[in-house]
């Protein structure tokens, strides 16, 4: 596997790795929050290894939400198509690569993107992620999920300012400062900044999430990781963290998350994938949900 290329992410590590010469992450030093456990997460919307961990974060805001809370920070994925190593030089060189990483993660991901329309840097939607905080961190993550289900499902080019926007206005974000904000160079100097913050912290790949407590105590999680590792690292972090029940119901489900795929659903309501076909395909029988087909899998929507 060629190094050279970032968008070649090793789905058996479940990392996508950036170029960078630093060894092993820093310590992410903390301010306090508002709650015991802080989660600094370092990803970017292109990253398909995250896009793998969706189900997981779910699963952990729901279980342990009430003492966990998720910082997002972009990492820089793709700053340009400066590569030509290993015959990877070119984004259709990534088709295909997708199309594996999807069925390795079974999460919908369409690499044809890189065919139709392929994106010439991850920075333009990292920019207008951090334009996003800047008016509702709640809505910026809401915000980071529209461009990712454009760019993996839809097949998107998420550095075009039409769907930057689109993806904008369907969470609620006001449009117009978000384009303010990110063509005035404010956005810019908030991702920079967390560029600056990544190589402080030796971040040379993503997924990383830094599981922190106020006084230091830290976990690191690298990768894609089964769901039962990003517990035990909040639980290392802070041994009181209570797991709390929450709705397994497919109704209780959509209402907190609009939007799953076939494994969020499993991992979210407890079953295997088999069953939860079978489940959604009767609520979208009976026009409780609608489905938007991929041809690396569906995603279901609450109607």
């Amino acid at each position: 596997m060629d190094k050279g290329n970032p968008l070649l992410c090793d789905p058996e590590k479940g990392i996508c790795e950036i170029n960078t010469t630093q060894g092993h992450a820093g310590h992410a030093h903390v301010q306090k929050g508002e709650k015991p456990v802080k989660v600094i997460y370092f990803t970017d919307p292109i990253c398909s290894s995250c896009w793998g961990i969706e189900p997981q974060l779910r699963k952990l805001k729901l279980e342990y939400g009430a003492d966990v809370e998720v910082e997002y920070h972009m990492g820089g994925l793709l700053p340009d198509w400066s590569y030509n190593s290993g015959g990877i030089s070119k984004p259709s060189d990534v088709a295909h690569h997708w199309d594996e990483v999807s069925r390795y993660y079974k999460m919908p991901i369409d690499g044809d993107v890189w065919l139709e329309d392929p994106l010439h840097s991850s920075y333009p939607p990292s920019i207008a992620f951090k334009a996003a905080q800047m008016q509702d961190e709640h809505k910026a993550v809401l915000y980071l999920r529209a461009m990712r289900e454009l760019l993996f499902l839809q097949k998107k080019n998420i550095t075009k300012w039409e769907h930057l926007s689109a993806a904008a206005a369907s969470v609620g974000l006001d449009t117009a400062k978000l384009k303010q904000d990110y063509e005035s160079g404010v956005a810019k100097k908030a991702f920079e900044a967390d560029l600056e913050m990544g190589r402080k912290l030796g971040v040379r790949g993503f997924p990383t999430l830094f599981v922190t407590d106020s006084v230091g105590k830290q976990q690191y999680v690298y990768g894609f990781k089964p769901y039962e590792e990003f517990e035990a690292a909040v639980k290392k972090t802070y041994a009181k963290a209570e797991k709390l029940p929450y709705d397994h119901s497919w109704q209780g489900l959509f209402a907190k998350y609009p939007t799953l795929t076939t494994r969020e659903y499993a991992e979210l309501s407890g079953v295997g994938i088999p069953e939860a076909e079978k489940q959604l395909e009767q609520l979208k029988l009976q026009n409780e949900l609608s489905k938007l087909d991929t041809k690396n899998g569906p995603l279901w929507l609450r109607k």
